[in-house]
C-alpha cells in the first residue's frame, strides 16, 4: 500500500465519521463524481431514510445529465426528490453577469434548504472540494449564506481523491468528465433564457450522437464556438461542413473551431482568473 492510498483511506473513514457525527442530511446531488461520492458515504453510515438526495431541475440542466444522474442514484440505492428551481426565471440570473451563478445557487440552495426544513433535516451538504476553492465560484457563497456544508473540501478531498474514491467503492461515474450547466457556454453580459439554453443543448447533443462526447457549444451571439480535445480535431475537420450545417440549423450564422481544444471554464478567460 503506498503512502498516497493509506492517506486516501485515511481520508474516506474521515468523511465516514464525518457523517456518524449528524443524525440526518440533504444531499445536494447532481450526478457528478463529488456529490455521489458525498451521497454513497451518508447513505452508507446513516441509513437511506436519514438522507434526502435532491436535484435541482431547470433548462440549464442538460437532459442527459439528468438521466445520469438518476442511474447513478439508483445504483446508490436511493430515489432522487427533484425540484424546479426558477433561476432562468429571475432577471438578475437573465442579464448573466460574471456572478450569474450565484444567483443561480441562490434559488438552488434555498429550494434545497427549505425542503430539508420541511422534512426536519438539520443540514444541507454538496459536493465542493479542495481545489474548487481555488476556482471561480460565485455560488460558493450562495451556499455559505444557506449554511451548507461540503464535507469533501472540509476534510481535503482533491479531485483525483474524489475519483479514487469513488472507483473504489464502484461508483459507475468516477471517471465521469466535470461538468457545467448549459448557462456556462454563454458568453458573459449576453442575456441567457430557456430558448437559448435549449438551443445549446440540442446543438451539443448533435456533437454527442457524432461520438464527441467531450464537447461544449459555446455562445457569442451570432458565432458558435465548438470545443473539443485537440485529439478530436482532425476528425472534427473532417466533418466540419456538415456540422456547421447542423449547428446553423439552431440559429448560428457562424460556426467556428476553438482550436486551443476543450477547455473548461473557458468563458471565465475574460475574468483575468483561473479557469475551472
Amino acid at each position: 500500500m503506498t503512502a498516497l492510498t493509506e492517506n486516501l483511506n485515511e481520508k474516506v473513514e474521515a468523511l465516514r465519521c464525518w457523517f456518524r457525527q449528524h443524525k440526518g442530511v440533504a444531499v445536494a446531488f447532481s450526478g457528478g463524481v463529488d456529490s455521489s461520492l458525498v451521497l454513497k458515504i451518508a447513505v452508507d453510515e446513516l441509513g437511506g431514510d436519514s438522507v434526502l438526495a435532491v436535484m435541482a431541475i431547470s433548462p440549464s440542466l442538460p437532459t442527459r445529465d439528468r438521466n445520469e444522474a438518476l442511474r447513478v442514484a439508483a445504483e446508490i440505492g436511493v430515489t432522487v426528490e427533484m425540484i424546479d428551481t426558477q433561476e432562468t426565471q429571475d432577471p438578475r440570473y437573465q442579464a448573466n453577469p460574471a456572478n450569474r451563478c450565484y444567483y443561480c445557487k441562490e434559488h438552488v440552495y434555498g429550494d434545497v434548504a427549505t425542503l430539508a426544513a420541511g422534512r426536519e433535516i438539520p443540514m444541507v451538504v454538496d459536493g465542493m472540494n479542495r481545489e474548487d476553492t481555488l476556482d471561480v465560484r460565485p455560488g460558493r457563497a450562495a451556499a455559505m449564506k444557506q449554511g451548507v456544508r461540503s464535507p469533501l473540501s472540509e476534510l481535503g478531498f482533491s479531485k483525483d481523491e474524489v475519483r479514487a474514491a469513488a472507483r473504489s467503492l464502484g461508483l459507475p461515474n468516477w471517471n465521469k468528465p466535470a461538468a457545467a450547466c448549459l448557462a456556462s457556454r454563454v458568453a458573459y453580459g449576453l442575456p441567457v433564457s430557456d430558448g437559448l439554453l435549449s438551443r445549446i443543448e440540442r446543438a451539443e447533443d448533435v456533437l454527442h450522437a457524432l461520438g464527441f462526447n467531450e464537447s461544449r457549444v459555446r455562445h457569442h451571439g451570432d458565432v458558435a464556438r465548438i470545443e473539443v480535445p485537440i485529439s478530436e480535431h482532425r476528425r472534427m475537420a473532417e466533418m466540419g461542413q456538415a456540422v456547421a450545417a447542423e449547428i446553423r440549423r439552431f440559429g448560428w450564422q457562424y460556426v467556428t473551431l476553438d482550436l486551443d481544444g476543450l477547455q473548461h471554464g473557458s468563458m471565465n478567460r475574460v475574468l483575468g482568473k483561473k479557469q475551472s
